[in-house]
């Protein structure tokens, strides 16, 4: 028989209940309430401070130990968003990217189940930086069609992204609608350039002032910053990018494969 202890209730946030005869550890049976509750009642909770790990912990009567792996557990699912010494904020959950396969910002969230929309903060040909000069490869004189966008995951702010492209490439970009439309699918299906693969390097950075502006976060909030040069099925570097998306909002998944060492057979 089940016993439940440790409930408490508090501005309309769940009952949580640990069963104490339960095989489930507590640390999963707290992440799993707090999920299900969030994920009902996302709309009205996301940006809303949440319990402390002291408080939860004080409350059932586990160590704040138990607490903070539930926690940590939905901080990875960007359910809630923790920074030291403050209290967790609910998440709206992270919007997710899958490294195995190239596919565009608005391809990967269809395959989440979300819908993609973009904001165009500036769209405009330009003199090449540096690090997009090297990336696509550029001769002296070649310009690129520059494009900063917002991103966004049903209807919330994921992103800010870069692209620079070659405008020798791209003459007339700037006449699609590169707001509603994907930029992947202009490439292909009005330019026939066939994009095949790309290299990415990510990093974790903090926000900067204009960043946060736009992004709605604090100045200095963790952001994901991907670098990304896509090429076409001759090798030709066709795109750069950089793009900055909130750490609460957005994860990456890398599936990585162990090669046996040379001499050895797979059944060692």
């Amino acid at each position: 028989m089940q016993r439940s202890s440790g409930r408490f209730p508090q501005d309309n946030f769940p009952v949580i209940n640990l069963h104490r005869d339960s095989y489930v550890p507590y640390y999963q049976q707290i992440a799993n309430q707090i999920r299900h509750f969030v994920k009902s009642n996302q709309e009205g909770l996301v940006g809303r401070p949440f319990w402390s790990e002291g408080e939860v912990a004080e409350q059932l009567s586990i160590s704040k130990m138990t607490v903070r792996q539930a926690f940590q557990i939905l901080r990875g699912e960007g359910l809630l968003v923790i920074e030291k010494g403050r209290r967790p904020i609910i998440g709206s959950g992270r919007a997710g990217k899958n490294f195995q396969e190239l596919r565009s910002f608005t391809e990967e969230m269809l395959r989440r189940g979300m819908t993609a929309s973009s904001k165009i903060l500036a769209m405009h040909v330009c003199e090449p930086d540096l690090e997009s000069t090297r990336a696509l490869k550029l001769k002296r004189n070649q310009k690129v069609f520059c494009i900063e966008r917002l991103r966004f995951a049903d209807s919330r702010i994921v992103g800010l992204e870069t692209t620079s492209l070659p405008y020798h490439f791209f003459q007339g970009i700037e006449k699609h609608d590169l707001e509603k439309g994907s930029l992947y699918s202009i490439i292909e299906g009005y330019y026939g350039i066939s994009l095949n693969w790309s290299e990415e390097e990510l990093q974790a950075i903090a926000a900067n002032e204009k960043e946060a502006k736009l992004l709605q976060v604090r100045r200095g909030f963790p952001l994901f910053c991907m670098r990304r040069t896509v090429y076409d099925n001759r090798g030709t570097p066709i795109e750069h990018g950089v793009s900055l998306f909130r750490g609460d909002r957005y994860s990456a998944t890398v599936v990585s494969r162990r090669k046996p060492p040379r001499g050895t057979s797979r059944e060692t």
